[in-house]
């Protein structure tokens, strides 16, 4: 009875792993373009800090051993020390998350600026750009304006790509609120992370084509995070019963990635899939039910493989 049920549970362990491979295989295999990319392309990947539970420098070894061209950490003047002391010992580039968080509109201004000059004001290296968590929403479409505002006079004073991200509880939380600024503010350049605006609609958008692709003809940088209409990350996207949503995505991705080989521009992209509770758990042990890193460096290997 023990040798049966060991056997019954390889069986199914096999099984299951080959269908992990097929989608490996579907979402890695190399985009099917006849599309040479202009001169100026390139795509950099980035690895998130957000949920790795070690010190900074020992991150910057990780990403390098694994093969990302760059992090992208929260600004802190604390940390500048031994971060840039990694960067340049591992040869990465950098991105820095900026925000404020006050729930008054002037406060978190002078939050948001604050920080924003110092992570632009660095002596040691340029940030390849700088993602912004700005405004809230439930500011007005004039207050929140002003983060826009700010971040163009600020980008173009010093040189820095700065991208709002496209993020629940911010001014862009949802395709339709993303739509009036993206359309009167010609400058405003993002952060798509459209996992947020799926868990938002509780849909994968397929009544918003429109407001998907005027986002995509701004964006600069992605969040390759997966996810679904009940969340904003699936458990693991390797698995078969998220194909749908993969597959959604990476359409998505593939028309930003066509639209910078075009235009001959950099393109940066970071594997975001977050710890717990992003991460969905085991009830009763918040023991996540996947392998974070493992994920993100998944994702990164399916990009380089699609993509370059």
């Amino acid at each position: 009875m023990a040798y049966s049920r060991r056997k019954f549970i390889e069986n199914s362990i096999t099984a299951t792993t080959s269908l992990f491979l097929t989608s490996l295989d579907v979402f890695g295999s190399p985009q099917a373009t006849n599309q040479e990319p202009t001169a100026g392309f390139s795509l950099k990947i980035m690895a998130p800090y957000w949920g790795f539970n070690g010190s900074i420098t020992e991150f910057c070894k990780k990403a390098k051993r694994d093969g990302y061209d760059g992090i992208e950490i929260l600004w802190s003047a604390g940390i500048a020390g031994e971060l840039f002391e990694a960067l340049t010992f591992y040869q990465l580039e950098v991105g820095f998350l900026c925000r404020g968080d006050e729930p008054v509109p002037d406060t978190q201004m002078y939050t948001f600026e604050r920080v924003l000059k110092e992570a632009t004001n660095s002596v040691h290296q340029k940030p390849l750009y700088i993602n912004v968590h700005s405004g809230k929403d439930f500011f007005t479409f004039a207050e929140n304006k002003k983060f826009i505002d700010s971040t163009i006079r600020i980008s173009k004073s010093t040189g820095v790509p700065i991208y709002h991200e496209t993020h629940r509880s911010r001014m862009l939380y949802s395709a339709p609120a993303s739509r009036a600024y993206l359309q009167e503010n010609p400058d405003l350049r993002i952060t798509l992370d459209i996992s947020h605006w799926c868990n938002v609609s509780e849909s994968l958008l397929e009544d918003q084509p429109e407001t998907v692709d005027l986002a995509i003809s701004r964006t600069d940088h992605v969040h390759s995070r997966v996810g679904h209409a009940e969340g904003p990350q699936v458990g693991d996207p390797r698995a078969p019963e998220w194909k749908s949503a993969v597959e959604a995505h990476f359409a998505w991705w593939d028309k930003v990635v066509a639209l910078k080989k075009q235009e001959g521009k950099i393109l940066t992209m970071l594997t975001e899939f977050g710890p717990p509770s992003y991460m969905p758990t085991i009830p009763f042990t918040n023991q996540p039910v996947a392998d974070q890193w493992a994920i993100n460096v998944h994702m990164m290997q399916a990009w380089k493989k699609r993509y370059l």
